[in-house]
């Protein structure tokens, strides 16, 4: 059985302006979760996702951090409206932007490889949260670029200035201010990453800005697999061209009632879902809330992008549906009721 991604009623507990137009909900959720993942909140009649900026090795509570947007409908709803007392709908925490798991738990004395972030705004959220938890559970060095339009948008600035105090030698911020400097250059990017080419490196921030900082990386000799980026906007390639045409048939069951249809090459399970008249879960569509999951009872399939389920689900058949494609003639996809 895959692990609930319904949702869940949640208190706030406590709200912490961070910056003026940044805050920190401090939830009473007993939830498990790993440090650097995100929990998806249902307000307004849409889905949002928003990162733990809070760790389960140093923090007592559950904290997810929001920035309004201009134009967010769930973020502005959140600043104007949302206060102590009041109760959310969230998934569980979810997302595979997190520390590797073979060195999460390792001795606080023993060399591990670095962990190098580089976030952009609110992109400091979930790095925050990576950096307390390497620094509390393991014996690896963190250093961050936490690159903001100016001075008063630094979110987090008492929080890192006291993990730098607290762990000195092992932790370094710098803050790159847009007013001072101008945008970050790869020049800039390759000068911090150094010669830690084996560090594990974790981008969080704009498209732009991680698109920049992540072809700076490879050029600078850092291998693929050490790069992590979170990101929460539509980002699935389309199908190659030679993916293999699939002849058979495929079969989604929703809601207790079966609809077999042909297989179309290229097509997601949700979008097949949608030719047929249904009206499965979904939010995202770019693989990162799990609002879509389903579970695939025969046949298989691949998914495009995963950010949000982990190695066993997988291999119990769950398949994010808005990145699932079928792999054999013929594919039986559950969702949950």
């Amino acid at each position: 059985m895959g692990r609930d991604h319904g949702f869940h009623p949640v208190r706030i507990t406590r709200i912490i302006q961070e910056t003026p137009d940044t805050r920190t909900y401090v939830l009473d959720a007993p939830f498990p979760y790993r440090a650097g993942q995100f929990v998806t909140i249902k307000a307004c009649g849409t889905l949002r996702s928003y990162s733990m900026s809070s760790s389960p090795e140093t923090d007592a509570e559950l904290m997810t951090t929001v920035k309004r947007v201009p134009g967010g409908l769930v973020s502005n709803w959140m600043h104007d409206h949302l206060a102590p007392g009041d109760v959310v709908e969230t998934t569980l925490p979810a997302g595979v932007f997190c520390l590797r798991e073979d060195e999460q738990a390792g001795s606080a004395h023993e060399f591990a490889a670095p962990v190098v972030a580089f976030c952009g705004g609110s992109g400091i959220t979930p790095v925050l949260s990576l950096a307390k938890s390497a620094l509390a559970g393991t014996g690896r060095p963190v250093r961050v670029l936490s690159a903001n339009r100016d001075a008063g948008a630094v979110i987090f600035a008492t929080a890192l200035g006291e993990l730098e105090r607290r762990y000195p030698g092992r932790f370094e911020i710098r803050h790159h201010l847009d007013d001072w400097e101008g945008f970050v250059t790869a020049d800039q990017v390759r000068e911090f990453a150094g010669g830690d080419t084996d560090a594990d490196f974790y981008l969080c921030g704009p498209a732009p800005f991680m698109e920049l900082v992540e072809n700076a990386l490879l050029a600078h000799g850092v291998a693929p697999e050490r790069i992590f980026v979170e990101r929460f906007a539509q980002t699935a390639d389309p199908p190659p061209e030679d993916t293999p045409e699939q002849e058979g048939t495929l079969t989604l069951v929703l809601s207790g009632r079966r609809h077999t249809l042909a297989q179309r090459s290229g097509e997601t399970f949700l979008e097949s879902a949608r030719r047929a008249g249904l009206a499965p879960p979904f939010s995202c569509e770019a693989g990162n809330c799990a609002t879509c999951i389903a579970q695939v009872t025969e046949g298989e399939a691949k998914m495009r992008v995963n950010n949000a389920l982990d190695e066993d689900e997988i291999a119990e058949g769950w398949v994010l549906t808005c990145q699932g494609e079928p792999r054999t003639p013929h594919v039986t996809v559950v969702y949950e009721d």
